[in-house]
């Protein structure tokens, strides 16, 4: 599966230079305050971080897991190692030390690149970071021609692991440059979403570098900043997800941001009354980029023109509507390590989200049709923190449910000892991502179940039937 190690490596290669040579050096690539990395900069310092890297030993076929928060030093550090044709395993830095073992045990890198123990001590986006690299003695060179791994909850509790090869992400980046009302040449796009996930690091940093967009970070997730950042450079363009467009509908005495014209949303579904309230505020419609990990991106609707919708396939994409779920076709599995279980079957991937598609070919996507969410654009599988939740010694049960915010309905065993929902919080923090944490836990007697014995998972009614501890 995927393309033989050589034409991986020569993929990559390639890639990188279509994407390094299709607009001038001297252009701006990525902003932070006062620091600006040029085009030619940024190709300097990704062949000296190669260097350093081929030093330990990293070259083709290499597995290496790559953890540090978004900044200038991710990319030059993703790059690098796509240069020397390395597999890439990208670990969000908000994973938690035990997330990230569970999922190096079925992955097993031979490299361990990251920022190191500064991560947590720090507030907000800050351009350098300097890497640790460790070499992982049980770890295994790929096996395949994926070139990037990225890890998606599964509706079975267990991790998905997502393979894309060279060939795949170089589609995407063609696709989002064939895309209407995307940004080019010349504009600044404000980037709010996570580059450590696909709509992030795809539709942001590459599209970006390969069209002559500038791409600005804000200092801090605040309105305050968001729009400190706007004004300052003047952004013509911005992508974020939900929560950073309700931030900023709600903000009190909102400058004028007269250069900006295109406002997308991407990673989970934007409520109509906040993309609402963000066009009456800001004079810019919100438009919607739906995509997946193992596919990137599916449809898109920059300018806001078809919501409800999230716009028309994608160039190139296939989808159908079947048996009242989203499927898109793909050559061949993403799926590494026997972790896709039947979500790709004869040429389709099946998103496990309702949907619909009418005449003219817009798509509307209604929700999960599973037990994964999305929460501030981040995917969540119910059933993982909840397995995290019965792992607690005093829990005999546990249900999750999601509708405004998640809320952990547990069972507690007869014992001497009963914990407290803050208790049963802090175990769930000391193992789980925080964006993963559920907002309340309602502790009971006994979870109802249905008549043939299954676990209520109704949200009005595990309600009716407890009051919170």
């Amino acid at each position: 599966m995927g393309e033989p190690a050589a034409e991986a490596q020569d993929g990559m290669s390639s890639l990188l230079q279509r994407l390094f040579d299709a607009e001038d050096d001297r252009l701006p690539y990525l902003t932070h305050r006062q620091d600006t990395v040029t085009r030619g900069e940024l190709r300097e310092r990704v062949a000296k971080q190669a260097a350093v890297f081929a030093g330990y030993g990293i070259g083709p076929g290499s597995t290496v897991g790559l953890r540090t928060p978004p900044s200038f030093t991710q990319v030059e550090v993703l790059l690098a190692l796509w240069r020397l044709g390395a597999q890439v395993m990208l670990f969000d830095f908000r994973l938690k030390p035990a997330e990230v073992e569970a999922l190096c045990v079925s992955c097993r890198p031979q490299f361990m690149v990251s920022a190191g123990s500064n991560v947590r001590a720090a507030f907000g986006f800050r351009p350098e970071y300097e890497v640790a690299t460790e070499c992982h003695r049980t770890g295994r060179p790929a096996t395949t021609g994926h070139r990037l791994v990225q890890f998606s909850s599964g509706s079975t509790g267990r991790p998905k692991v997502i393979g894309r090869t060279a060939r795949s992400l170089a589609a995407e980046v063609e696709r989002f440059t064939r895309i209407p009302g995307m940004p080019g040449e010349g504009d600044r796009l404000l980037l709010l979403s996570s580059t450590a996930h696909s709509f992030g690091l795809v539709g942001g940093l590459l599209h970006s570098l390969a069209a002559g967009v500038s791409v600005v970070f804000a200092p801090r997730v605040s309105a305050r900043d968001i729009l400190a950042a706007a004004v300052d450079h003047r952004i013509t363009a911005l992508f974020g997800v939900p929560m950073h467009y309700e931030l900023l509908a709600a903000a009190l005495d909102p400058p004028a941001l007269p250069e900006l014209r295109i406002a997308v949303s991407g990673g989970e579904l934007m409520p109509p009354e906040v993309a609402a309230r963000f066009a009456e505020t800001y004079g810019v419609p919100v438009g919607e980029s739906y995509g997946t990990t193992e596919t990137g991106v599916v449809a898109m609707d920059v300018l806001g023109a078809l919501r409800p919708s999230v716009g028309r396939a994608a160039p190139g994409v296939v989808v159908r509507e079947h048996k009242g779920e989203l499927d898109v076709a793909l050559e061949e599995s993403p799926y590494l390590f026997d972790s896709g279980g039947a979500q790709y079957a004869d040429g389709w991937l099946h998103t496990r989200d309702r949907a619909t598609i009418d005449t003219a070919g817009t798509v509307r996507v209604q929700g999960r049709a599973d037990s994964l969410v999305v929460i501030g654009g981040l995917k969540v599988d119910l059933i993982e923190v909840e397995n995290v939740l019965r792992e607690h010694p005093a829990v005999e049960q546990a249900v999750l449910v999601h509708e405004d915010v998640t809320e952990a309905y547990v069972a507690v065993t007869d014992g001497d000892r009963q914990p407290s929902a803050e208790e049963l919080l802090r175990w769930c923090r000391e193992r789980l991502a925080d964006y993963k944490l559920p907002r309340v836990i309602r502790l009971m007697e006994a979870l109802p179940r249905t008549a043939n014995g299954k676990l209520v998972r109704h949200a009005a009614h595990l309600r009716g039937t407890t009051t919170d501890a």
